[in-house]
């Protein structure tokens, strides 16, 4: 690496940091000759006007880096100096979603791009120091594996993740179709790190699915949007015009396990739905400029419409959703969102290297900055217990009659929402327990032992997923689809 070209990349990066506000006020994120949010990410945004002073501001650090080059007592690598004073300062602003990649981290990054429709299918952030699981996306090996959103991610084929930052992290869960990566997970209130395996896949690109329900004589349809990518804005409109062809009578939106991806898409969607009296979403620049962005539609459809969200719907699906509660004056259903309210750039620092920096915030419709917050329900609603139940770890020894423990617990919720009661969820491995997992294996062509074994404990896991996707135990859709055929 050619240290005066990292040296430029060290000034770009400081007056990036000391002077990129107050000039993208009037950018157009959005419409048709917009720019767009890939993944919360603005590009194509103007260089900052701001300048650096050589001679004050970076006299400093330039006199640091010279002392240590030239007077510490071993030899140093210039260019890790340089790195250093760069990641330090990224550091310094304590922002999960601002990070510096080096050359090579950038370049891998790239191209892992290229297959990005390969790996474990999940959105991850970097949340308290921790690299955390946002939301598996829909029928993912992630979701498959078990991982629900707030999962820490401890360790990756047993090697720890402390100390590197998100792109990094990810580089080593991302790889080729049928590997199977091994993931430490920490998930609260579990006390142990639970070793969770997935095997990696091709990643469904579609992002948009249908469905019709009828309920009290009345037609209820479905958009379910599992994330937002190029087509989807496009996509949605096709599908709602073959639902209104049908002649619904009330429209529910799920953004649950959804992720974000490009605010363009989002737009496109709140466009056809979102009726011009109030501004669907707001940027606000570091000077509390804001740009308000409205639709052109002159009034609300002539059907109710509801949106699902829970604590996997993150970022634009959080615009999406507070856009329905506070311009549409729709009704949310589920649980509160994950709470992502910036907008992040990509800038090439020139040499190979990036900087992700955070520019905006965006604001809901009222104004409000759901950032750690999330966005709340009209209508909380949980799932089955079972639902969030967490994978059941067996080692060396089955779990067996008068055990006590956290695996014990897991199997007795998986096993009484499957219909096989246990009669109780404490975590003792009683007789009912036991008579419960027989039934479960004789219904299930395994070995009546009456012992959870890897095998029992797989056959369970399969079950409960199986019975996760089977819409009649979906009970915030059903709550949803039921009030809007009130």
């Amino acid at each position: 690496m050619n240290v005066n070209k990292k040296m430029l990349a060290l000034l770009i990066v400081l007056s990036l940091l000391v002077g990129a506000g107050g000039m993208y006020g009037s950018m157009a994120l959005f419409g048709n000759d917009s720019k767009y949010v890939q993944n919360g990410e603005v590009n194509d945004l103007p260089k900052t006007a701001t300048k650096v002073d050589n001679d004050e501001e970076f006299a400093k650090l330039q006199k640091t880096y010279e002392i240590i080059s030239s007077r510490y007592v071993e030899d140093v690598d210039r260019d890790k100096l340089l790195e250093g004073a760069i990641q330090g300062m990224v550091k310094t602003l304590k922002d999960p979603y601002s990070v510096y990649m080096d050359e090579e981290t950038a370049s891998q990054f790239s191209q892992s791009l290229d297959s990005s429709f390969e790996g474990i299918g999940a959105e991850v952030s970097m949340v308290d120091g921790k690299v955390t699981i946002v939301a598996p996306f829909k029928d993912s090996p992630a979701e498959k594996a078990g991982l629900k959103p707030n999962d820490q991610i401890i360790t990756i084929d047993g090697k720890s993740v402390e100390g590197l930052d998100l792109y990094k992290a990810v580089l080593k869960i991302r790889g080729e179709k049928g590997s199977i990566v091994t993931l430490g997970v920490k998930r609260t209130g579990v006390n142990d790190v639970m070793p969770v395996k997935v095997t990696r896949d091709e990643i469904p690109i579609e992002t948009v699915y249908s469905d019709i329900e009828e309920v009290k004589g009345k037609k209820i349809g479905v958009l379910e949007i599992t994330s937002f990518s190029e087509k989807t804005g496009s996509d949605f409109k096709k599908q709602l015009t073959e639902l209104e062809k049908e002649k619904i009578d009330g429209l529910v939106i799920d953004v649950r396990g959804n992720p974000g991806g490009y605010l363009e898409a989002v737009d496109s969607i709140l466009r056809q739905i979102i009726p011009e009296e109030k501004p669907f979403v707001q940027i606000e620049d570091r000077k509390g400029n804001k740009e308000r962005y409205v639709s052109t539609l002159k009034e609300k459809k002539d059907y109710p419409i509801i949106g699902l969200i829970d604590k996997g719907s993150a970022s634009a699906s959080e615009i999406l959703a507070a856009a329905l509660k506070e311009a549409g004056n729709y009704d949310l259903v589920g649980e509160k969102s994950f709470g992502k309210g910036t907008v992040q750039q990509s800038i090439d620092l020139g040499d190979g290297s990036n900087i992700k920096l955070t520019l905006f915030k965006w604001l809901t419709p009222d104004g409000n900055w759901i950032h750690k917050k999330g966005v709340k329900p009209t209508f909380e609603v949980k799932q089955p217990d079972y639902f969030y139940t967490n994978p059941i770890t067996v080692e060396k020894k089955a779990l067996e009659f008068d055990m006590n423990n956290e695996q014990v617990k897991n199997a007795q919720v998986m096993l009484n929402g499957l219909g096989f009661q246990t009669g109780r969820e404490d975590g003792y491995f009683d007789e009912k327990t036991q008579a419960a997992v027989t039934a479960f294996q004789r219904a299930n062509n395994l070995p009546a032992t009456g012992k959870v074994d890897t095998k029992t404990a797989g056959k369970m896991e399969s079950k409960v997923i199986d019975s996760i996707r089977d819409d009649k135990n979906d009970v915030q859709r059903k709550t949803a689809i039921e009030l809007l055929a009130k």
